[in-house]
C-alpha cells in the first residue's frame, strides 16, 4: 500500500531540484516571489510554476498571499528550515573534501557557551589534537538564543555549554556531562573578598555584571531581584564576554555570576575572587547538543568522544590539560 508519506517521498527523490529549494529559501527571507526570483536570474513566472510544482509534490500550500507580498504557512517554514539544513550539509561535504585535499583530518564546527569556555572546550580539543593533529576546528561563541538555531540548520555541528532547559529541546539530542553552580565572582580588590557568611543585602550597593537577557540564567537574577523587594542595580552592565568582564571586575567593584568552572582558574591564579555568598539560583546542566550522532562528520563523532572524556575528567577531579 502506499501511503502519502511514500508518494511524496518518491516524488522528492525524482523530482527535487536543489534550484526549488534554494527559490524557495529565496522567498521566504524576502517575502516576495519577484525579488527572489530576480536575485536568481530567474524570471517571476518560472518561479511562480516552481513554488507551484513543490506546492504539488507535497501536497501542501507553502506561502500565503498578503498585501506586503508572502509569507511562509506552517509548512512552508518547515520545508525552508529543512531546505537550509540541506545546503548547509553540501557545503559541509565540500569543506571537508577541500580540507581532506589539503591534508587535513576532517572539519568540525563548534559552538560554544560561557560554561563551556575555559575549561571543558580546551580540554576536548587537546584531546582531539592528540588524535587527529590535522583537524580543522572552528569555535563559534554565542548564547543558545543564536547557537540553536545555527545548529538545527547545520551551520554547527553541535554546541557545549548549559543545555536549554526549554526551547529547541523536542529537535535536538542533548548529552549531559554535570550539573553546574553559579558563583557571585567579584576582583580581589573588592570590599567583600575577606567577608564571611555575606548576605544579599551587602551586595545591593554594588553593581553587577550581568548575562544577557535572553539567557535563562538571566531570566533566574531578575526573578531573584524581583523577589528581593523589586532590587533594581544602581549600575548594570549586560556582557557575555568573559574577557570584557573579568577586566572589570579588577577594575570595579562590581559583583559578577559565573558558572563555578569558568571562574575557577582565575580564583586559584588570585586574578578573581569568590564572594561567600551561595547564590540560591542558576544551577544546571552543562553538556552537549547535536541533532542526532549519524548527523556528524568523523571528525564530528571524534570530537564528540573527546567531550566526554574532558567531561569525565571534570567530573572526578583530574587535570584537563
Amino acid at each position: 500500500m502506499v501511503t502519502r508519506h511514500t508518494r511524496i517521498v518518491d516524488r522528492a527523490l525524482t523530482r527535487l531540484k536543489l534550484r526549488q529549494l534554494r527559490l524557495l529559501i529565496a522567498v521566504g527571507q524576502q517575502g516576495s516571489i519577484q525579488n527572489a526570483a530576480q536575485d536568481l536570474g530567474i524570471s517571476q513566472p518560472a518561479a511562480t510554476k516552481m513554488i507551484q510544482d513543490l506546492e504539488l509534490d507535497f501536497e501542501v500550500k507553502l506561502f500565503e498571499r498578503t498585501n506586503r507580498g508572502v509569507v511562509p504557512t506552517v509548512f512552508g517554514a518547515t520545508l525552508i528550515r529543512h531546505g537550509k539544513l540541506i545546503f548547509a550539509q553540501v557545503s559541509n561535504a565540500a569543506q571537508e573534501l577541500d580540507d581532506l585535499n589539503e591534508g587535513n583530518s576532517g572539519r568540525v564546527v563548534v559552538g560554544t557557551l560561557l560554561a563551556a569556555s575555559p575549561a571543558l572546550l580546551p580540554a576536548a580539543i587537546e584531546t582531539l589534537l592528540k588524535d587527529r593533529p590535522k583537524v580543522a576546528i572552528k569555535i563559534v561563541e554565542g548564547t543558545n538564543e543564536v547557537l540553536m538555531p545555527a545548529l538545527l540548520s547545520g551551520e554547527i555541528d553541535m554546541v557545549v555549554g548549559r543545555l536549554p532547559s526549554r526551547r529547541h529541546r523536542a529537535k535536538i539530542v542533548q548529552e549531559k556531562f554535570f550539573d553546574e553552580r553559579v558563583l557571585a565572582i567579584v576582583g580581589p580588590q573588592h570590599p567583600l573578598t575577606k567577608a564571611r557568611s555575606v548576605t544579599f543585602e551587602q551586595l545591593t550597593p554594588f553593581g553587577w555584571i550581568l548575562p544577557p537577557v535572553e539567557t535563562t540564567l538571566r531570566r533566574q537574577t531578575d526573578q531573584y531581584f524581583v523577589k528581593q523587594d523589586q532590587f533594581v542595580p544602581s549600575v548594570a552592565i549586560e556582557s557575555v564576554s568573559y574577557l570584557a568582564n573579568r577586566s572589570l571586575l579588577r577594575s570595579h567593584d562590581f559583583v559578577g555570576l559565573m558558572p563555578a568552572h569558568v571562574a575557577s582558574l582565575d580564583i586559584e591564579r588570585g586574578l578573581l575572587a569568590q564572594v561567600d555568598w551561595t547564590v540560591p539560583f542558576g544551577a544546571g546542566p552543562v553538556g552537549v547538543s547535536h541533532r542526532g550522532e549519524q548527523s556528524l562528520s568523523p571528525a564530528g563523532a571524534a570530537f564528540l568522544t573527546a567531550l566526554r572524556q574532558a567531561a569525565a575528567q571534570m567530573r572526578y577531579g583530574q587535570t584537563l590539560i
